[in-house]
């Protein structure tokens, strides 16, 4: 009779089962596509060492006053998605139109070329929510964003994870008034934090204070980050003691209205 297999160790039990909850959860196994922030503090926390494709990561200001700060949170995650295909990003929050509608000098500032970027507005969030859905399911972006206000049910929330998962696509959900995401990957919460300034005082740099709240598979943290627009390259910045910056990080990318 041939030699029976040996029975496995405690550690590959524990691996299998891993990968089992992860299947289970809708999670992209580990391998799949990642978007990597660059930073080995941030990565090493994330199951796929950034970012995974194929779920949704819901992004949410830390009170009303970080609204414009996570949109540009939102827009650097944006800048850094490969450069094979356009991105599209459905806008209808009308908190987030209370700070202005986002144009051209200020989204390039954010290392963004608005000429990639697609923009759909829509009159309400039942609008938004189909089309965010449609355009994940037509496969052409790189990567789909849309500020989503409301509550989003755990039917519609499932869905916009299958779609997402089906195209192999990152869904990023901005939720300007904090309402959670059932199906959502990872939690961020983002607050203001003052930017760098060059020596003529003149604003050169963006910072977020970012919090990971949750992440399935991976371990919360929180980090004070900066974002370099020419290089599309996020970095850990020491703490800044003084105000917030008015909007911090994301101002610019928004032109008030009127």
């Amino acid at each position: 009779m041939p030699p029976a297999a040996p029975s496995p160790s405690r550690a590959e039990i524990v691996a299998d089962l891993r990968r089992h909850l992860v299947r289970m959860e809708g999670m992209p196994a580990d391998g799949e596509d990642g978007l990597s922030f660059g930073l080995s503090a941030l990565d090493a926390r994330l199951p796929q060492g950034g970012l995974a494709f194929g779920a949704v990561h819901e992004i949410a200001p830390a009170n009303e006053a970080d609204l414009p700060s996570a949109f540009g949170f939102l827009l650097a995650l944006l800048a850094r998605m490969p450069e094979r295909s356009p991105l599209l990003l459905v806008l209808s929050s009308k908190k987030l139109a209370r700070f202005g509608r986002p144009h051209g000098h200020g989204i390039a500032g954010l290392g963004l070329d608005p000429a990639r970027l697609i923009l759909v507005e829509t009159a309400d969030e039942t609008e938004a929510l189909w089309a965010t859905e449609e355009a994940v399911r037509a496969r052409g972006p790189a990567a789909v964003a849309a500020a989503l206000g409301g509550r989003l049910d755990l039917k519609a929330s499932q869905r916009l994870l299958h779609a997402a998962r089906d195209a192999r696509l990152p869904l990023l959900l901005l939720r300007p008034g904090g309402e959670s995401v059932p199906t959502a990957t990872t939690r961020w919460r983002i607050a203001a934090a003052p930017g760098t300034r060059d020596r003529f005082g003149m604003l050169s740099g963006w910072r977020w204070q970012a919090t990971l709240q949750r992440c399935r598979n991976g371990r919360p943290g929180e980090w004070m980050l900066e974002f370099d627009h020419a290089t599309h390259r996020f970095g850990l910045a020491a703490a800044v003691a003084g105000a917030s910056l008015a909007g911090g990080g994301a101002t610019q990318a928004l032109g008030r209205a009127g």
